[in-house]
C-alpha cells in the first residue's frame, strides 16, 4: 500500500468515526434518552460529549491533514483535483469550524453550568454537521 492508500484509509476511517458517531448520537442515543429523568439526561450528555469530543479532537485534525496531504503530496495541488475534492474540502473545513464553535462555545458553557439551553445549541450544531458529513459522503462517492 502506497502513500495515497495509507492517507486515504486514515482519512476515510476518521470520517466514518466522526460522521457515524454523530449519526448514532442524533438518531439513536438522543431519542432513547427520553426514558431518563432530566437530571440523568444532562449527566449522560456530559459523559457522552466528553468522550466523543475527545475522539473528534483526534479525528478532525487527521481528516484535515490527510486531506491536504493527498491534495498536495499525491495530486500536486488544488489544480490537480476534481470539483468534488474542492467541495469536500470546503464543507470539511466548515464542519471543523462548527466543531470548534461547539467545543469553545456551548460545550464550554455546558461544562461550567450543565443545563438544557447549551444542550439545545449543541444538538442543532451537531445536526448541521451531520448533514454536511452525509453530504460529503455522497459527494465522495459520486465524484
Amino acid at each position: 500500500m502506497g502513500l495515497y492508500g495509507v492517507l486515504k484509509a486514515l482519512h476515510v476511517l476518521c470520517a466514518v468515526v466522526w460522521v457515524g458517531g454523530m449519526f448514532f448520537a442524533y438518531v439513536v442515543l438522543r431519542p432513547s434518552l427520553s426514558v431518563l429523568e432530566p437530571a440523568q439526561r444532562i449527566a449522560l450528555h456530559g459523559q457522552v460529549f466528553r468522550r466523543f469530543f475527545l475522539i473528534i479532537w483526534h479525528a478532525m485534525p487527521l481528516i484535515v491533514l490527510t486531506g491536504f496531504a493527498m491534495i498536495f503530496a499525491v495530486f500536486g495541488g488544488m489544480a490537480g483535483v476534481r470539483w468534488n475534492v474542492h467541495v469536500m474540502l470546503l464543507l470539511g473545513l466548515i464542519m471543523a469550524a462548527i466543531f470548534l464553535a461547539i467545543f469553545f462555545g456551548p460545550y464550554r458553557t455546558f461544562r461550567a453550568a450543565p443545563g438544557p439551553a447549551p444542550l439545545d445549541t449543541i444538538r442543532k450544531l451537531i445536526g448541521i454537521n451531520l448533514i454536511l458529513g452525509l453530504l460529503i459522503s455522497v459527494i465522495a462517492v459520486l465524484g
